[in-house]
């Protein structure tokens, strides 16, 4: 039986490829925006949550939206998923804690990797290090996210980041150094500590107090570019664990890294709605649900690999 599941920020490029997976599973989406309800009206948040059995905000700057949407979701009494890719609003997300079950970064940053590492850690309680390496073909942003990353490169001042000794570091330090990463598909450059969602979400949960990522330079020179989408990008996320000596490496392919972060925000809806989650509060992807069998869901969309 289908679900009432309100979705904020439904007229942008991911909302409504959230709209159209509800619709595809049977759901009943409830769209909405800031026309209808800004993050600073409770009241019409409250409204637009009224008959909804669960709410995925993909309104950026989620800096501006996630906080407000938790709330409005808690004083609803229902699940909270979002697709926030930006590093400081998810740390603000695991700060704030919940009353409901709410998923911050349920989407191709953020989500995935983190379902990929937990997946890989299986028997593992702790971990040296993990690296995550985004083998994206290329990457035109959509105008959310150039927005979006501008909120948090303003929040850090201009500072980069990354997470090493257990925590989120921000420093100036020298250019991020380019090397050559062995995808399973072939050879790539790319950019190391090019720090995503999944700095916040991995070590939300896992003992692991170093987490790297790395991003493929075509997608870094398209990022800076800024170019209007036409053909959709294909990726590989490619993620190794090590512990005393040991790798462990998983890799998940696709295409289209705004299209995939849809069936991942949905999927988490739903198991959230029929009790198949782990934690009452915040948590990522990792923590909330049955990592392999989350990854398997989406076999036709999203296919895994284990290349250890």
């Amino acid at each position: 039986m289908g679900h009432k599941i309100a979705v904020y920020g439904a007229s942008g490029h991911t909302g409504r490829f959230v709209l159209a997976e509800l619709e595809k599973r049977g759901h009943t989406p409830l769209p909405f925006g800031r026309a209808q309800a800004t993050a600073d009206n409770p009241a019409a948040l409250a409204q637009a949550l009224a008959h909804a059995d669960a709410v995925i905000n993909t309104a950026g700057p989620f800096a501006t939206t996630a906080l407000p949407l938790i709330a409005a979701a808690e004083r609803a009494g229902i699940p909270y998923v979002d697709v926030a890719a930006e590093i400081e609003a998810n740390a603000d997300t695991f700060a704030r804690g919940a009353s409901i079950p709410a998923v911050p970064a349920m989407a191709f940053f953020g989500g995935l990797a983190d379902l990929l590492i937990t997946t890989a850690m299986a028997g593992w309680t702790t971990a040296d290090e993990a690296h995550i390496a985004y083998g994206l073909s290329g990457w035109q942003p959509t105008a959310g996210s150039i927005t979006a990353g501008q909120v948090s490169r303003d929040r850090r001042d201009g500072q980069r980041v990354r997470f090493r000794d257990g925590e989120l570091q921000y420093h100036h330090d020298t250019p991020r150094p380019a090397l050559k990463w062995d995808f399973p598909d072939g050879e790539r450059q790319v950019i190391a500590e090019f720090s995503m969602a999944d700095i916040v979400t991995v070590p939300s949960h896992l003992k692991i107090p170093s987490v790297t990522s790395y991003m493929s330079t075509d997608a870094a020179t398209g990022l800076q570019a800024a170019e209007a989408r036409q053909e959709p990008e294909t990726f590989e996320v490619d993620v190794r664990v090590r512990r005393a000596g040991e790798e462990r490496r998983l890799t998940a392919s696709g295409k289209d890294i705004y299209a995939v972060s849809a069936p991942l925000a949905v999927e988490a809806a739903e198991r959230l709605l029929t009790n198949r989650y782990n934690v009452t509060g915040v948590a990522s992807a990792g923590a909330m649900f049955d990592a392999p069998d989350f990854l398997a869901s989406l076999a036709d969309i999203i296919q895994t690999r284990d290349c250890s």
